[in-house]
């Protein structure tokens, strides 16, 4: 009998530790410190040199881009056709083409075809 606890206490350890690796909180990019910060010209150029190594890089690390609006829909904008930002909510800011604006996100890989880095959970910085 007591063998059966022990080993019922064991499962249910096992159990919650699994849960709470599976289930971890996402992560905040809008309130971690950026680890890159550089204009967009400078990420798209390390990409397009060496797509392998600036992946190695960039990938999955929170960086702040500068450049100019060449797009802007209801939740995503570009950069100077080069950066493609995600974002989690509409953008509400009073943005325009061609304004300057300061972007933080977290690198999400390269596109190839369009020759963009793509961006996800970007916040505007002031």
């Amino acid at each position: 009998m007591r063998k059966w606890i022990v080993i019922l206490i064991i499962l249910i350890v096992v159990a919650i530790i699994g849960y709470n690796y599976i289930y971890q909180d996402h992560r905040d990019i809008e309130s971690e410190a950026a680890e890159f910060v550089m204009s967009s010209d400078e990420i798209a150029t390390k990409f397009s040199e060496n797509v392998t190594l600036a992946e190695q890089t960039f990938l999955n690390k929170t960086i702040e881009v500068s450049g100019s609006v060449s797009e802007l829909n209801d939740n995503d904008l570009t950069i100077e056709d080069k950066i493609f930002c995600q974002f989690l909510n509409q953008i509400k800011d009073n943005i325009s083409i061609d304004s300057k604006i300061k972007i933080k996100g977290r690198v999400i890989g390269y596109d190839d075809l369009l020759e963009q880095v793509k961006l996800d959970q970007c916040a505007i910085l002031k």
